[in-house]
């Protein structure tokens, strides 16, 4: 049983969704109060509570998901919410569904979507892993956070080629190198009101740091959102030469940190948007006739599973008229599907800009 402070704060939650009449999350949608009453007494071994869960949602009405993991057996434990909206939110995948085994499948069939360089700014695909044998973000201690920093800092230490490079935590990071690399976007900052809400943020700057090569062409954060976020980008729209990267990274660091996986819902991560393959493949790309209507574009996109974002990614704006699309599908597809699905759905994307009037 939950304390009374607890179910208070629960209750008090609930009716603010139901009360909410903008609030158009599938936290909303799928918190009826038969599941809520089903659920709301439970824990987790790790102390976790619903109102971990769902705290993010009701903090913010905006919020379009709504919910986080505060550890991998919320999964297991408040599972008559998070599948349904699962299922909901990773089209294709229904209840019953188990995520397909990994397979990045054959990087010869990729190649560069905008050869003369006219639409596509960037290329970037990452994905994200969480560390077997450790809670998510709230509730890590700061013990936590510096004993994971340290296997992290190990392991990167043995990379080798275009992949070698240099750890910089964030602790004791001068404010020189730390603005150049928001700037540069290459560095995370605090997290947002989203992950606020979540607990996602505490104890920062400890355990948090980022590791890049020479290049700056692949990026592994440390317990931002996520344990890890492994990520390979590059000027361009070279897709085949930033997944190859990609693959050989993930590759070569599963050799060294055991990751979280889950039979029915793949690599687990602190938010189930990112569950499954947690692959996310995104370009920068200035299409300025079909986003002359945003609504069209997003509604185009979305035929091909792809999800339209501002510049700097979700909750931002876009500038000067470079919009952030990317694969929404991660579950119930292997991950050379879901970048297949992004690599078609760009090609024709591109291929109405030119075709438009």
């Amino acid at each position: 049983m939950v304390d009374a402070a607890v179910s208070e704060k629960l209750e008090a939650g609930f009716q603010k969704l139901q009360e909410a009449t903008n609030c158009k999350s599938l936290l909303k949608k799928h918190l009826t109060r038969e599941i809520f009453d089903k659920i709301k007494d439970l824990k987790t071994s790790f102390g976790s509570t619903l109102l971990d869960v769902i705290q993010s949602g009701v903090e913010n009405l905006d919020s379009g998901f709504g919910v986080y993991a505060p550890d991998a057996e919320a999964y297991s434990v408040f599972n008559d919410l998070f599948e349904p909206m699962i299922c909901d939110y990773h089209t294709g995948f229904k209840p019953g569904d188990a995520h397909p085994p990994r397979d990045f499948g054959d990087l010869e069939t990729f190649g560069n979507l905008d050869p003369e360089g006219a639409f596509i700014v960037s290329t970037r695909v990452r994905c994200g892993r969480s560390l077997a044998g450790y809670a998510f973000n709230p509730c890590l201690t700061e013990a936590n956070y510096k004993e994971m920093e340290e296997k992290v800092v190990a392991s990167l230490a043995g990379l080798e080629g275009e992949l070698k490079g240099t750890y910089y935590p964030l602790t004791g990071m001068t404010k020189e190198v730390q603005t150049q690399l928001i700037q540069d976007r290459f560095l995370f900052k605090e997290g947002d009101r989203f992950l606020q809400a979540a607990n996602a943020c505490r104890y920062w700057p400890t355990g948090r740091g980022i590791y890049h090569n020479v290049d700056k062409t692949f990026l592994v954060w440390c317990n931002e959102e996520d344990h890890l976020r492994i990520i390979s980008m590059q000027k361009g729209g070279d897709l085949k030469a930033v997944y190859a990267r990609l693959v050989n990274a993930i590759n070569e660091i599963e050799k060294r940190i055991p990751f979280s996986h889950h039979d029915k819902y793949g690599f687990l991560t602190f938010c189930p948007t990112n569950l499954g393959t947690t692959i996310r493949a995104s370009v920068h790309i200035a299409l300025p006739k079909l986003a002359a209507d945003l609504a069209k574009l997003e509604e185009t996109a979305g035929k091909f599973n792809l999800q339209v974002r501002g510049t700097a990614g979700e909750h931002t704006e876009a500038e000067g008229g470079v919009y952030d699309i990317s694969n929404k599908r991660r579950m119930g597809l292997t991950e050379y599907q879901a970048v297949k699905e992004m690599y078609d759905g760009l090609q024709e994307l591109i291929r109405m800009e030119k075709e438009a009037a």
